[in-house]
């Protein structure tokens, strides 16, 4: 897929200056670092789908699909997996729905609690999972378009940002990132 043509201006730049015109000075900054955050996240999806479109996947399938490839037992109960990756239960029954579609999971009973439902991921799943991360690995993480000192400052504060809005908390542990 061809990149578009570069605008000849920075569009938050121009936002910024219009932000200031207009009497919003003061939250001009936070308006530009948000809407710069925004833009980067369009433009690494736009990236990673790419990369994962010949194997059927959505980003957030291919997360599901390769947590479950982390675990021992290639198998996690659902609320689990909502909770380590941070969705909504709806939205990863929805995944299961599709991968189970697609034969890459399956829905187990969980051999101690009757009330939960385990997600197992399937030797096709691992397959495409492990198929689809040499994809991104190449395609995306290699080379995210900043050099290594500037990717650990850019994942450093982003951790900070995150830490803030109450997306974890490691307590007094320590960390690669904070």
């Amino acid at each position: 897929m061809p990149s578009p043509s570069p605008l000849p201006l920075d569009p938050i730049e121009e936002a910024h200056r219009q932000w200031t015109e207009h009497g919003w000075g003061a939250v001009a900054d936070g308006m530009a670092a948000v809407t710069s955050v925004v833009r980067a996240q369009q433009i690494m999806m736009a990236r990673v789908d790419e990369a994962l479109k010949p194997f059927g996947l959505t980003f957030s399938r291919y997360e599901l699909l390769t947590l479950l490839t982390f675990t021992r037992s290639g198998a996690l109960p659902m609320a689990k997996a909502s909770a380590r990756l941070q969705v909504h239960p709806t939205s990863v029954t929805n995944a299961v729905d599709r991968l189970e579609n697609a034969g890459l999971v399956r829905r187990v009973p969980h051999p101690t609690d009757r009330r939960a439902t385990l997600i197992e991921i399937t030797d096709d799943g691992r397959d495409i999972s492990r198929r689809a991360t040499e994809a991104l690995n190449e395609k995306v993480f290699a080379d995210p378009g900043l050099s290594p000192d500037k990717l650990d400052s850019l994942v450093r504060i982003l951790t900070e940002l995150r830490s803030k809005a109450g997306d974890f908390d490691t307590g007094d542990r320590p960390g690669r990132w904070h």
